[in-house]
Order: structure tokens, then C-alpha cells, then sequence
């Protein structure tokens, strides 16, 4: 932490940083199988207010919580990935907006619809207002044991057999179900794996926050998932780990510029995407941009090498 606290960064924001770095693991997972997911938000929604109310209402341990909602956002994928993951691209996105967007209302009307059910006032999710006074149960070794087991396991499912499949589908869908890969099934078993990942980070920002209410987790934080793996890249694993301390830490670090810190922040997003498109974790980005930049060699220098 001396470094970070050397540039302005408090260990809150450290451990934030953190959170959101699993997420941007989460939505690399399907970025690097060829789906355009913004389903993230939703699942961090569901693992965040299940890990709450098994912690706070139950009085179960912060391990049974992330395990609970990890759970809890496993299972809801499976239904939702069968027949939304038969769609592609900008198609796929906007499915999985509006899944986002059921997960948010449901969250707000699940108390009102249970009262109606049962004839008396019930509580569940605490509706517009959200859960309050979630104990704070997150560490900081907390965060970085789930991130090194979340960068192990995928590095490790990359390498296998299935990893191999994961890109296959990636190239090429048609030609990955004509060599034999069941396509179907890669594209699910890598959904749920995006969606307990994301559901386990929300429940680890759940107990950070201490308050977590349905509109935390709507179309913005969608955005703001997928940005992470964006600026940081989908070519290996640390990309969207970079892009996720990056953008979460630049507001901090930028916050003498007072009211001109968005206007950074947008700025040096917009010019990754435009001169490095695979990310700030590309070499093969890096070197593209390093000739285009490169000055061209004098008319001197082609006589004297000719």
C-alpha cells in the first residue's frame, strides 16, 4: 500500500480497485468467446443484495455470502444464457441490457410483490431505499486471495482443452461447430462462469459500501464493466485488471483538476480506443502505434543504407 498511498490512493480505494478488477474479469471471460455481454451489472446485483441478506439477516459469515451469491448468480444464468446466447453482437448486447434492467426492477418491486402475496408488510431487498447497515465484513487479503484465485483460474481454463474451444467459437462459430466443439454448450459454461465471477464481486462491494440500493447496479455500471476490459484489453488476463485500476484509480489520482476530472478521464479513454484498439496491455498495439507515430526515415538515410 506505500505506493499507492504515495500517489493519493487510500486503501478504500485500494480495495475498490480490487472489485473492480474481478469485474473486469468477469466480462473478459466472454469478451475472449466472442460475446458482446453487458449481463455483468445484473449478476453483481444479484450476488451483492443475496450476500447481504444472508450476512445481515441470517448472520451468516462473509464466506457463506460470497459463496451464496456466487450461487445465486450461477443459477439465473443458466435459464437466461440458453436462449439469449443464441443471438450475436449488438443483438446479444441489448438482450443483456434488458436483463440488467429486469434484474434492477425486480429488485425495487420483489418487496411490494411479496407483501401482496403474504397480507403483510415483508422486507426482502428494502425496494428503492436498498439495503443499509450491511456489516463491513470485506478485507483488503480478502479481495486480493479472490483476484489471485480468479487470474489462476482462468489462465488455467485458457490453456485447456476447453480454453482452446473458448477461442475456436470466438473465430469462428460455424467452422468451431463443423471441427466438433459444442458450441452451445462452451457459450453457457462461460456465461455462468462470467456471471458467478461478477456476482462474487458484488458481494464483496456489498460489504465495503454497507449500503447497496437496485439503481447502483442499472445501464452505467454496465458501461463501466465493459470499459475496464476496453481500456486495459482482452489479449491477456492482466488487461482488464490494468483497465479497472486505471479508471478506478484516475479520479483519485486527478482530483486536484476538481470538475475537469470526467472530462480526463473520457479524454484518455477515447484515445486508447482510437490509437491503441486492443487496450494499454497489447505489445502488438503498442508497436502499431509506435510506427505510426514513427517519424519516416530521411531521404539521406535511404541513400546511405542503399
Amino acid at each position: 500500500m506505500n505506493f499507492f498511498s504515495s500517489i493519493g490512493i487510500s486503501e478504500p480505494v485500494f480495495q475498490f480497485m480490487l472489485v473492480n478488477a474481478l469485474l473486469g474479469l468477469s466480462v473478459y471471460l466472454t469478451l475472449i468467446t466472442g460475446m458482446f455481454s453487458l449481463a455483468n451489472a445484473g449478476f453483481m446485483a444479484i450476488g451483492a443484495f443475496t450476500g447481504a441478506i444472508l450476512t445481515q439477516t441470517f448472520n451468516m459469515p462473509l464466506l457463506v455470502g460470497v459463496i451464496g451469491g456466487m450461487i445465486a448468480g450461477g443459477l439465473v444464468a443458466i435459464p437466461v444464457g440458453l436462449p439469449v446466447l443464441r443471438l450475436r453482437d449488438i443483438y446479444l448486447a441489448i438482450a443483456t441490457i434488458g436483463f440488467g434492467e429486469i434484474i434492477r426492477i425486480s429488485l425495487l418491486n420483489v418487496d411490494q410483490v411479496a407483501s401482496s402475496i403474504v397480507g403483510e408488510r415483508v422486507v426482502i431487498t428494502g425496494g428503492a431505499l436498498g439495503i443499509k447497515q450491511i456489516p463491513k465484513m470485506t478485507e483488503t487479503w480478502h479481495l486480493l486471495l479472490f483476484l489471485a484465485i480468479a487470474v489462476y483460474f482462468i489462465w488455467r481454463l485458457q490453456k485447456s482443452r476447453f480454453g482452446r474451444a473458448m477461442a475456436a467459437v470466438k473465430q469462428d462459430e460455424r467452422a468451431a461447430a463443423n471441427m466438433g466443439v459444442n458450441v452451445v454448450y462452451v457459450k453457457n459454461v462461460v456465461f455462468i462462469f462470467s456471471a458467478v465471477l461478477a456476482a462474487g464481486a458484488g458481494v464483496m462491494s456489498a460489504h465495503l459500501t454497507r449500503i447497496i440500493s437496485p439503481s447502483d447496479f442499472g445501464f452505467n455500471q454496465a458501461v463501466d464493466i465493459l470499459a475496464f476490459a476496453v481500456l486495459g484489453g482482452t489479449s491477456i488476463v492482466f488487461g482488464p485488471i490494468i483497465g479497472a485500476f486505471l479508471l478506478t484509480a484516475l479520479p483519485e489520482i486527478l482530483r486536484f483538476t476538481n470538475e475537469y476530472r470526467g472530462i480526463i478521464n473520457g479524454a484518455i479513454l477515447l484515445l486508447v480506443i482510437i490509437y491503441l484498439p486492443g487496450g494499454l496491455v497489447n505489445p502488438e498495439g503498442w508497436r502499431r502505434a509506435w510506427r505510426r507515430f514513427r517519424p519516416p526515415p530521411s531521404d539521406e538515410a535511404t541513400v546511405n543504407t542503399a
